[in-house]
């Protein structure tokens, strides 16, 4: 087998004959590295059946509805669609400890207690390790249909697998394993890129589900080429500060799913626990009486969720006013705050302006645009937002106030919470059937006239 010398990108495995300062593919500087490379044998290959099948009219293909596997972990069962697909590849990347392992454990768990038989392949802890954390989870290791092994040599996986054919396969961690025929260091692009390759063709051909556990970089992507995304068929991403108490675990790309959904869990010594009524956790350390913190609901998928936007306005000691924001897209809140020296007539160019989204969540529903500029105007103005109020609505270059998507629903999930008024746009209060005597509901049609409610209350 004729081995050659190439250079690789790390970030998109671009190859290249000598090395390169910048990747012509994905313009990222630096991340050329010397390997190895050798093209996989055809004995890898070979040890996965494929079925061989001809070109069909797509009129004649039987469709079969497949019921999903529920991993009776609501929250995940919620990002994945609905449960889990067989024959499916789920990509899960987050930070350290932020409980990608944990969460991988608990599904094995759940699944194996309903009868399937799982295989969890651990590549960076022994299986005493493994069992050792399993013990602090409560009821797991205790099936008689878990398998576990510590294994990096994915010819002897593929092996395993065949052996003991398991409905689920759980890699931990695919930077570790490594295909025998490829003479490149584990980790590096080619072996990750060839080995997710082949556990992808495993989990087509034999129908058994495979969950791969990513570790992600400084800069907040997965490590390996970006391709290793495009080969699965769903990619979850843990979100949150290993040192929160809360994980948010979101669906970039799902193949038979919304990207829309998120999962909400909380992170305690046994496991992590899901949280069924998320907006009143963002919600519970609300300080009372405080000017710059205003709530409004933005969608997650199908799912309203009810968030503290908290705004700092402070002279600047400088001669360049500093903006930064967490949780909430810089730039749109630039042109906010735009809107607000221009039509509002707000004196914010020497102002410090510090904005955050409490509880770790990351907003871009424009829904929110109304929220983030009453909590900034608040701050500067040094006025409190009228008590039990839920701010809504998109915000325009105009300063107009524009109507939202699913005024309803985020209206039912802030009075369920004891609400007591709505700021939402007008063209949305004139298609609402509400009944009156609940949340009492306050139409807007532009900035201005919103701010006039939200900073001095209603005249009653």
């Amino acid at each position: 087998m004729k081995v050659k010398t190439v250079f690789a990108c790390q970030n998109c495995g671009y190859q290249s004959p000598k090395w390169l300062g910048k990747c012509p593919d994905c313009d990222s500087w630096n991340s050329f590295v010397e390997e190895d490379y050798a093209q996989p044998s055809n004995k890898a290959k070979e040890r996965i059946s494929l079925y061989k099948e001809g070109p069909v009219l797509l009129k004649d293909v039987e469709f079969q509805e497949h019921d999903r596997i529920k991993t009776r972990i609501e929250e995940l069962d919620r990002v994945l669609g609905g449960g889990i697909v067989g024959g499916s590849v789920v990509l899960i990347g987050g930070d350290p400890g932020v409980g990608k392992s944990t969460i991988s454990l608990q599904v094995s768990n759940q699944l194996a207690s309903q009868g399937l038989t799982v295989l969890y392949v651990s590549g960076e802890e022994s299986v005493t390790q493994t069992k050792l954390r399993a013990k602090r989870l409560s009821g797991t290791g205790t099936q008689d249909s878990l398998y576990i092994v510590n294994q990096t040599d994915l010819s002897q996986i593929i092996e395993y697998i065949g052996s003991i054919k398991p409905k689920v396969v759980i890699i931990d961690s695919i930077q570790v394993v490594f295909e025998p025929s490829i003479s490149s260091s584990p980790g590096s692009v080619s072996q990750v890129r060839e080995c997710a390759g082949l556990l992808t063709q495993l989990a087509k051909s034999t129908g058994t589900t495979v969950f791969i556990i990513g570790h992600v970089t400084k800069e907040g992507t997965l490590a390996g080429p970006r391709v290793l995304e495009h080969i699965v068929d769903t990619v979850l991403y843990f979100e949150g500060d290993r040192f929160s108490i809360y994980r948010i675990l979101r669906a970039v790309k799902n193949r038979f799913g919304s990207t829309n959904e998120i999962g909400v869990f909380e992170m305690d010594s046994a496991g992590l626990k899901e949280v069924r009524n998320p907006s009143e956790i963002f919600l519970s350390q609300r300080p009372k009486d405080v000017s710059g913190s205003v709530v409004s609901c933005v969608l997650e998928g199908t799912r309203p969720l009810l968030v503290e936007i908290q705004s700092l306005v402070a002279r600047s000691n400088f001669g360049y006013a500093r903006r930064r924001s967490q949780g909430f897209d810089f730039n749109r809140l630039a042109l906010l705050i735009a809107v607000l020296e221009k039509r509002i007539g707000l004196s914010l160019e020497a102002e410090d302006i510090f904005l955050n989204i409490a509880g770790g969540i990351k907003v871009e529903d424009p829904a929110a645009d109304l929220a983030v500029a009453a909590a900034v105007a608040s701050a500067f103005r040094e006025q409190m937002v009228l008590a039990d109020t839920v701010v809504l609505g998109e915000v325009g270059l105009a300063g107009e106030v524009r109507s939202i998507s699913q005024a309803a629903l985020r209206i039912n999930e802030a009075q369920k919470l004891g609400f007591k008024h709505c700021i939402l746009p007008a063209n949305n209060h004139k298609s609402l059937n509400h009944k009156k005597g609940e949340i009492e509901l306050i139409p807007v049609s532009n900035l201005k006239e919103a701010l006039g409610f939200i900073l001095q209350g209603v005249n009653k």
